[in-house]
């Protein structure tokens, strides 16, 4: 074939350079032992290594320790139902350690409180030493407040908000995770990685006691006046919404902003705890629910792949559209990723690695019901 045929063949039937598939991999594990360890590091192993994306880098990890730890689901400790099992925490921090990060910043906002996170996990009953004893330079950060507020624009534009200001450590990092429970939630539907960074937001700007002009000491009241219902606007000092005429509704604006907030700040490894959790809501405070054990831990590169392949191991397509279930009442926050370029999530497009999605599907089944906004 001479080089006239052989472009008129490729025009003929075209011959594209592929992209590459983003890899999410799929670990069994059944018990919070030292199984946790040896699983996670298979499956890091599996998306190519961590040495490569944290080595001598600035690690900040969004963790999911949503509630007060009082609050449990039939007696259960809080890391086998709402929140991450501190087991998974110290695993993730100790590989992220080994793989050469320089310094490791575990971040969450406290409940509604503006004390010390080491202070709110102890009342857990967790020693915070076990996590800053599991790799070298590890603090921990209550984002509710911050001395410095950093603003993250969203590249497109936004759905709901063009940017956001939040506290200066997600700022100082090289690298971002989400580290989060695999869950339900009666209003966004699911509660994944892209959800999980919900909680960056500082409720001195974003919250029911916020500052008016700028940001406020309060850390008392939740996000869900601004960002569920928007009865109310964040602190002017930050960026306001892009059409204060929008809906007022929760499942129109959660999906929206959450999508936001990951293109704002992006995810560069979302890691997800199902050895042990609760299905039909996101915390105690939610009717219907139940503990439940499906013994598996997820990971990827890429925060809308992940949630989708997490999506179909709890039994629920991640293709449906809002009014599907489990998108009950909400509009599927994977569509908005998607079509705002952070991924696929089309599990044809998504190479999974390890445990095959249909030898540990756990159907989650029917959303609780809420008993607040």
């Amino acid at each position: 074939m001479n080089r006239r045929q052989f472009l008129a063949a490729a025009l003929a039937s075209p011959v594209l350079l592929k992209a590459e598939s983003p890899r999410v991999a799929i670990g069994r594990c059944t018990e919070y032992s030292s199984a946790v360890y040896d699983t996670l590091q298979t499956m890091f192993d599996q998306l190519g290594g961590l040495s490569g994306l944290v080595a001598n880098k600035t690690v900040t990890i969004k963790v999911n320790l949503t509630g007060p730890p009082e609050l449990k689901l039939e007696g259960a400790p809080v890391g086998s139902a709402q929140w991450v099992h501190w087991g998974v925490i110290g695993c993730t921090i100790a590989l992220l350690g080994e793989a050469g990060a320089r310094r490791i910043r575990l971040c969450e906002s406290a409940g509604d409180t503006a004390t010390p996170l080491a202070a709110f996990i102890a009342r857990a009953g967790w020693d915070p030493s076990y996590f800053t004893n599991a790799a070298p330079d590890v603090e921990l950060v209550n984002t509710n407040l911050s001395e410095r507020y950093a603003r993250f624009w969203v590249p497109n534009g936004g759905y709901l908000f063009p940017g956001f200001d939040l506290a200066s450590v997600y700022e100082e990092c090289d690298v971002f995770v989400s580290l989060t429970k695999l869950k339900q939630h009666v209003k966004a539907g699911l509660t994944l990685s892209m959800k999980n960074i919900f909680g960056m937001l500082p409720l001195t700007i974003y919250g029911t006691n916020a500052g008016i002009d700028e940001p406020g000491t309060l850390t008392t009241g939740f996000r869900g006046e601004v960002m569920h219902i928007g009865q109310r606007a964040p602190s002017k000092s930050a960026p306001q919404e892009v059409q204060p005429e929008s809906p007022r509704d929760a499942g129109y604006r959660l999906p929206r902003v959450i999508t936001d907030l990951c293109g704002a700040r992006p995810i560069h490894l979302a890691i997800l705890d199902g050895i042990e959790t609760m299905a039909g809501g996101e915390g105690p405070w939610t009717t219907g629910l139940s503990l439940v054990k499906p013994g598996v831990l997820i990971a990827g590169l890429n925060p809308v792949s992940t949630d989708a392949v997490a999506t179909a191991v709890m039994g629920f397509d991640p293709m449906a559209p809002g009014g599907v279930h489990p998108f009950r009442n909400v509009d599927n926050t994977m569509e908005f990723g998607e079509a705002a370029g952070l991924g696929t999530r089309n599990l044809d497009y998504i190479e999974v690695a390890g445990a095959r999605i249909e030898d540990v599907v756990f159907p989650f089944g029917p959303l609780g019901a809420p008993t607040a906004v």
